[in-house]
């Protein structure tokens, strides 16, 4: 009996001991017990059942508009008008017994009507756009062609092929096709200046003569063609600023490179391939031979796209056109190159990549200094042998002083400013050669100057 009575009180004396943390789990919470419970209950109730319901419609809102809108969207703004004017005629003509609204009605109708039967109807087109190069050079040719083939089994009536290129949109009607029938068109797209334009998407239209309704469906992706910059071949010796066969000698001394600089004692762990013989038979003792590191030339190019260094985009253009004629003739020499722009880095390691690359920049307003842009490059390329700052005329040589302090010190430093119409010259600012370019055709005699 006492054991019985002790496991019937042992809970109760371990709630007690626990204290009111220690509460049963069944027992009814202060927050449940309290007169505005089931109200707060019914509120989240309410609360999760409008939003259901919210989702719900929405999704019904837009599986709606799915399907609606390919309708709604052949409508033109024109076409609106039309409606809203039949809708107003009716109720006109019919509420209010007005015999030229009820014609008005009857007009505007049978025009909606007659408008549907010109978009209606399923297309079957095979669409093949082909552009003969997506590269050329700026001012070449570029031509394509827009085959339109007829896969249904029916005869399609005449219809319209719209090509977007570049901003504006070109048109070529579609005659009537019978099945298997194929229809071609030529296009030219104008290459006067360097850009990416893009050409495509093909798109079908089918619209009533009023252009109430137009129905327009896309058959190709759009493509990119890419109006490369103008550039030069440099031979000969105008690409002495760029090639070294030998190497361009560095004050550091080596134990091991091809330029040979002095003789000096052998010291215990020399390489015995650089003994001089005819030194230590001539002293007595052994003599190895010591050299000056040498590297090869790399070769830096840095773009500014700054709109304030060009006074005009003609500026632009040389200083891009200069700059990839740099940049190719040190892709063919399989020399070190590094082009870089305020945005980043321009990719040299392929004349195409560098091409593309380039035809994709242009002027933007300065968000940093010539001397910051300057700074960064000489961070990004620390082993550049000859570096070319490229600008326009509007720079002045305070700030190309700013800039070339800023550059490597052991780095041959040129800048080039572009400003078409001016005679060849050359000067010089602090450590750099300063070329001022007329033309693109003037880029070897400014080189060839550079080594005067």
């Amino acid at each position: 009996m006492t054991t019985t009575t002790e496991r019937d009180n042992a809970p109760d004396a371990a709630a007690e001991a626990a204290g009111p943390e220690a509460a049963p789990a069944d027992a009814p919470s202060a927050e449940s017990a309290s007169p505005a419970a089931p109200r707060r209950r019914l509120r989240r109730v309410l609360s999760d059942a409008w939003t259901d319901a919210g989702e719900a419609v929405g999704t019904g809102l837009v599986r709606a508009w799915a399907r609606v809108s390919p309708v709604v969207g052949v409508v033109s703004p024109f076409g609106w008008a039309v409606l809203v004017l039949a809708a107003a005629a009716w109720w006109a003509g019919v509420v209010l017994r007005w015999q030229e609204s009820t014609i008005v009605a009857v007009t505007t109708t049978v025009a909606l009507l007659g408008a549907v039967v010109f978009v209606l109807g399923r297309l079957r087109y095979t669409v093949v756009l082909d552009v003969a190069s997506r590269r050329v050079v700026v001012g070449d040719r570029a031509v394509g062609r827009l085959v339109v083939r007829n896969d249904s089994s029916r005869t399609m009536l005449p219809a319209a092929m719209e090509l977007q290129v570049g901003q504006g949109i070109a048109s070529f009607p579609l005659p009537r096709l019978r099945p298997e029938a194929e229809h071609e068109e030529l296009f030219a797209v104008p290459t006067h200046r360097r850009a990416v334009i893009p050409i495509g998407p093909v798109r079908s239209v089918r619209a009533d003569p009023l252009g109430m309704l137009r129905r327009e469906l896309t058959w190709t992706e759009p493509e990119e063609l890419f109006v490369h910059p103008r550039t030069l071949p440099l031979s000969g010796s105008s690409t002495g600023l760029l090639h070294d066969l030998e190497g361009r000698v560095t004050p550091d001394i080596s134990d091991s490179d091809v330029s040979f600089h002095a003789l000096r004692d052998y010291v215990p762990g020399d390489d015995r391939r650089h003994i001089h013989w005819k030194s230590t038979a001539r002293t007595g003792q052994l003599m190895v031979r010591q050299f000056e590191e040498t590297r090869r030339s790399r070769l830096a190019v840095i773009l500014s796209t700054r709109e304030e260094d060009y006074a005009d985009p003609d500026e632009f253009e040389l200083a891009v056109s200069a700059c990839g004629s740099l940049g190719l003739q040190a892709i063919r020499e399989d020399g070190g190159l590094a082009v870089l722009v305020p945005q980043g880095r321009v990719r040299g390691d392929h004349r195409t990549r560098l091409l593309d690359d380039l035809t994709r920049l242009e002027l933007a307003p300065a968000r940093r200094s010539l001397a910051e842009i300057a700074r960064v490059a000489s961070a990004t390329v620390t082993d550049a042998s000859v570096v070319v700052l490229a600008v326009g005329s509007t720079v002045s040589p305070t700030d190309l002083r700013a800039a070339a302090v800023r550059l490597p010190v052991d780095a041959r430093l040129v800048a080039m400013r572009c400003s078409p119409g001016s005679s060849v010259s050359r000067g010089r600012v602090a450590d750099m050669q300063v070329l001022t370019l007329g033309e693109l055709a003037d880029l070897p005699n400014a080189l060839r100057r550079t080594n005067d």
